[in-house]
């Protein structure tokens, strides 16, 4: 028999069993789409960590406290003299320093009530530390800062939920009971999927710190590196002028660690890409099951055509024949039905799945598709073998 009548036999057959062919087709259906789709949402999630690290900018650092000397009561806070011992230290490498502290609020405006995602005190050297440039209006200044001024930079979806398309630039919100004057809106940075960048309201750090937090301790200080060859120097300058401010002789008892964009990047990327495989795991299982569904749909197949096979094989239809038929049957409702999946994996990534943009992995798309066939071929070898294996006696007493 040659392929192309083996291929029309099988549709043949197929169609015989619309409803059962359709459930069957749509078990790799569902699998190959949640490959193609779970992929893509990884892939989404460690582009988006990618770009919302390197927004920040490569001459970036981070300095955060560590309780590496044994205890948390052993380690020394970070403090706002401990930024300033950054900013005024003999140390070329360092081009600004910006201590920040963090805190939660709601913001209101008139009746519209909205939290942030963070509320943020700091200096105006952070805005360029962290690469947030202004769409609207203009920065704090260190004057507003020394006179802890009660005025405000707001990210652009803060502006969004609160003001609903007036200009925010000179109008004023309340948060916690303190009025604060909007001098700008920043440029949008767009979500990394976990969190809105852009859901911010920026402070002087006096104010902040008066308002909500207290004058204790630092979130964290950013340091700005003089370019993107010095930020080893500058993380050795940083290290120096910290373990004398905290008076730690041993480096290897630090209390604070140092971050920069690189290292921050390489950790990110590691944990999205365990992410992707962990999905990729959980949606490779569908495949599985849609194989397994092939299994059992082709086994009552063959046991409903036994009859069919013996008068076959009685007017010496080979062994080669009967297998190829039922192996194409199997095969084809594979390739139907992963064909289908990728059209239905590629719709679905145009749509954000949970804050993430989906972003295919075209090898996903084409090992989705090999893998459902194969299966196709893999799981209808048992029953396609059992049906060319029958004796042309014994299929045709089968009642």
């Amino acid at each position: 028999m040659i392929a192309w009548q083996m291929i029309r036999f099988a549709f043949g057959g197929l169609a015989a069993n619309k409803v059962r062919s359709a459930l069957t087709m749509l078990g790799v259906l569902i699998g190959v789409a949640a490959v193609i789709l779970l992929l893509a949402v990884g892939n989404g999630s460690s582009v988006a960590v990618k770009n919302s690290i390197t927004a920040l900018g490569t001459n970036s650092l981070t300095v955060s406290s560590s309780n590496l000397r044994g205890s948390a009561t052993a380690a020394k806070p970070l403090t706002v003299k401990d930024a300033k011992a950054l900013a005024e230290a003999q140390a070329p490498a360092i081009k600004s320093v910006a201590p920040v502290v963090t805190t939660s609020g709601t913001a209101l405006y008139g009746d519209i009530s909205h939290a942030p995602g963070s509320i943020v005190g700091t200096y105006p050297a952070y805005f360029e530390t962290a690469n947030q440039k202004i769409a609207k209006g203009d920065y704090f200044s260190n004057d507003d800062v020394l006179n802890s001024r009660k005025v405000a930079v707001i990210g652009s979806t803060t502006a969004t939920q609160l003001f609903a398309g007036e200009d925010p630039v000179g109008k004023r919100i309340v948060i916690g009971g303190t009025p604060f004057t909007v001098t700008g809106v920043l440029q949008t940075k767009g979500s990394s999927g976990f969190s809105d960048p852009d859901d911010v309201v920026i402070a002087p750090l006096p104010t902040v710190q008066n308002a909500f937090t207290g004058f204790g301790s630092v979130s964290q200080i950013l340091v700005q590196a003089s370019s993107a060859e010095s930020t080893t120097e500058a993380q050795a300058e940083i290290s120096r002028v910290l373990l004398g401010s905290h008076a730690i002789a041993d480096p290897t008892k630090a209390d604070f660690r140092i971050s920069n964009q690189t290292s921050l990047l390489t950790a990110r990327e590691s944990t999205t890409k365990t992410f992707t495989v962990l999905l990729g795991a959980v949606a490779a299982i569908s495949l599985l099951v849609g194989g397994i569904g092939i299994t059992n749909i082709m086994l009552v197949t063959v046991t409903e055509r036994t009859r069919e096979i013996g008068i076959r094989k009685a007017l010496g239809a080979p062994r080669a024949a009967i297998l190829g038929q039922f192996l194409t049957e199997s095969t084809l409702l594979s390739v139907i039905g992963a064909g289908l999946g990728v059209a239905a994996g590629l719709f679905g990534s145009r749509f954000t799945i949970v804050g993430i943009t989906p972003v295919v992995i075209p090898e996903s798309v084409l090992g989705a598709f090999a893998i459902a066939v194969a299966i196709g071929l893999f799981f209808g070898s048992y029953p396609a073998n059992r049906a060319a294996a029958l004796r042309p006696i014994d299929a045709l007493r089968h009642e």
